[in-house]
This record gives C-alpha cells, structure tokens and sequence, in this order.
C-alpha cells in the first residue's frame, strides 16, 4: 500500500492535485487553514491510494510525498 504525505504548511491550495489523482482521494481540506493562510490539500482515504504519484507530479511546490 502507498503512503502519501502533504507539507500542508507549503501548500497553496491550488488544486492540481485534486484534479490530477484517479481515485478522486486528494481534496483541499475546507476545514485547515495553512500558515500561508490557504486551505492545503490532503488525502482523504489512505486505503484507496494506488500509488501512481499523478498528484505529486502535478504539484508545482512538490509538497506530495508518495511512497510505496
């Protein structure tokens, strides 16, 4: 199983992440405000991940973390 990881701190909520991953998993997190003052992106079911990394390589920060 993949494990995915965001820098929430980094992130600005852009959502290219969102848009990029296959199993719809990764979301901006409506509840967390960042230091940065944005709503980052998180994933939402750890168990759905397949590890393909999409998100991750549409991150233009490189905030996402994929590992296998």
């Amino acid at each position: 199983m993949a494990k995915v990881t965001f820098k929430t701190d980094l992130c600005k909520g852009c959502g290219l992440c969102v848009g990029a991953c296959p199993k719809g998993i990764v979301a901006l997190l409506d509840d967390v405000i960042n230091a940065k003052g944005y709503h980052p992106a998180g994933i939402t079911d750890q168990e759905k991940c397949i590890g393909c990394a999409f998100c991750a390589t549409m991150c233009p920060d490189c905030v996402i973390k994929v590992e296998k």
